[in-house]
């Protein structure tokens, strides 16, 4: 049995950085995130599910969802799976708490506050090979930022190799804690940065409650019988490419035996087949 939740399951993601209780967690986390551009002094929990403007219309649940002492929103989320349109979701999952910002009347002048969109990925988002990939709105050409209301951080978990040792800033070791912490015997760096001895005692299974501990566990079912079946889906997508190789692989020697034998019928000479096929001078030699 582990020690410590497992943040890569729903409601154990939420109750590390989902509740008041763990506020400083996230808060901490987030200044660690954005190092250097700003300072989070404090953030109130918003409703995380975003009813649409119209009966027919698609609701929005975020994992977590916040506002800052000034007024910006941010989105967290934990996504295991890539799933279809992943892009274009997460633009869209902003854009909704940007619209979600506008008032009626005529004293409101498109006054809005930035959001902030953070997905930490257990996948491998298309073909990057970054850690961590900051979108912006910026000019093509000079670069240069056109506004800081739109902001999305993607973390990509499978592509963080170093060990404990190697960490060297804040942001690197929340990482390493994220995708460790469900194997982990002790939480390291906490003579480093005193938070962590609160995620610890946040993340300690031992002392959830009966209600949240039968919560978890069915939280753990659903990543696990997950994780079981990308597994089948990934081993019969071998499979499945392996017979399609090796039909293709007969396929195409096939087709170049057939091609020696029509050299061969022209009266092509031997060593010249040889080398236009690729077989071997003593098989062409044998072709009758």
């Amino acid at each position: 049995m582990s020690k410590f939740i497992n943040p890569f399951t729903d409601y154990g993601f939420k109750l590390i950085f989902g509740r008041e209780v763990s506020k400083n967690l996230l808060i901490e986390f987030l200044n660690d995130l954005l190092e250097g551009e700003r300072v989070i002094t404090d953030l109130t929990f918003l409703n995380n599910e975003q009813l649409p403007d119209y009966p027919e219309g698609r609701g929005i649940i975020y994992d977590v969802y916040c506002t800052t002492d000034t007024g910006e929103k941010i989105i967290v989320e934990m996504q295991n799976r890539m799933q279809s349109n992943f892009k274009e979701r997460s633009i869209f999952y902003l854009s909704r708490a940007i619209v979600n910002q506008g008032r009626t009347g005529h004293d409101w002048k498109f006054e809005i506050k930035a959001v902030y969109g953070v997905f930490l990925m257990n996948f491998i988002m298309d073909k990057n090979i970054k850690l961590r990939t900051d979108v912006i709105l910026a000019d093509k050409e000079t670069g240069e930022l056109f506004s800081e209301k739109f902001r999305q951080i993607f973390i990509a978990l499978p592509l963080f190799k170093k060990s404990e040792e190697e960490c060297e800033t804040n942001f690197e070791r929340w990482i390493y804690i994220l995708n460790n912490m469900e194997t982990l015997k002790r939480l390291p760096f906490k003579a480093r940065k005193a938070v962590f001895e609160k995620l610890e005692e946040i993340a300690d299974v031992a002392s959830m409650s009966p209600k949240e501990r039968e919560l978890y566990d069915n939280s753990v079912k659903v990543y696990r019988d997950y994780l079981v079946t990308m597994d089948a889906a990934e081993k019969e997508g071998i499979k499945k490419g392996m017979e399609e190789g090796l039909k293709k692989g007969r396929e195409e020697a096939l087709n170049i035996f057939q091609t020696a034998i029509d050299m061969k019928k022209q009266g092509i000479d031997n060593q010249l087949i040889a080398e236009k096929t690729g077989l071997p001078l003593s098989l062409i030699e044998s072709l009758k």
